[in-house]
């Protein structure tokens, strides 16, 4: 069995999501002794933005250039540690209500036809299903879908969606809300959500 765990944050120790999504990891372990682990942090080693010379490569055109080369065998390295994980985790905090672009760059290397997703005769089907996805998600205000300002989730929605359009149907969120609220709210989302946690053994 494989975990593929996953961090885009750019807090370090300081983020709620790294707290939580390291949490979720060490207690994946506990459950599934010999559990293989690849780490891959978005933030210290991110892959490239996707640009028209990746495209083109994409299409057969070979890359000239050998920066663009070394970024399009890490993108695809990128691709086959997602395939090949039975379980994910990702960090993930909202960021202006949406995810870091250091972790949409990494599911844009994920999103290739014929690998995770295919069009058919019925519409896109995914072809990525059979694994978990946790995700840890820290926000720095209220977004839940009780909250006013719950048309602004374009971080948690997002995620449920692409995971979805791969095939993916298992995808759970650990969620610490208000966590720039003052240190009050910030450990009681953090205490919250670690109970949250031990709920996924059940």
């Amino acid at each position: 069995m494989n975990l593929l765990h996953v961090d885009s944050s750019i807090l370090g120790p300081g983020s709620v999501s790294r707290h939580l999504s390291a949490a979720i990891v060490a207690q994946q372990q506990a459950l599934h002794p010999g559990i293989t682990l690849v780490r891959r942090d978005l933030a210290t080693h991110p892959v490239d933005h996707l640009t028209g010379e990746h495209l083109a490569a994409a299409q057969g055109v070979v890359p000239e250039a050998a920066a663009l080369q070394a970024d399009i065998a890490a993108g695809q390295a990128a691709l086959e540690e997602f395939l090949a994980a039975d379980i994910v985790v990702v960090g993930a905090p909202m960021y202006n209500f949406g995810i870091p672009s250091q972790l949409k760059a990494w599911i844009d290397r994920l999103a290739v036809a014929g690998r995770t997703f295919r069009y058919g005769a019925q519409g896109p089907e995914g072809l990525a299903g059979g694994k978990t996805v946790i995700i840890a998600s820290s926000r720095g205000g209220f977004y839940g879908a009780e909250s006013q300002t719950a048309f602004l989730d374009h971080q948690e929605s997002y995620l449920r969606g692409v995971f979805g359009f791969f095939g993916i149907t298992d995808i759970r969120f650990i969620r610490a809300e208000g966590v720039a609220l003052g240190e009050p709210q910030r450990q009681q989302a953090i205490d919250s959500a670690e109970a949250e946690i031990l709920k996924l053994a059940a």
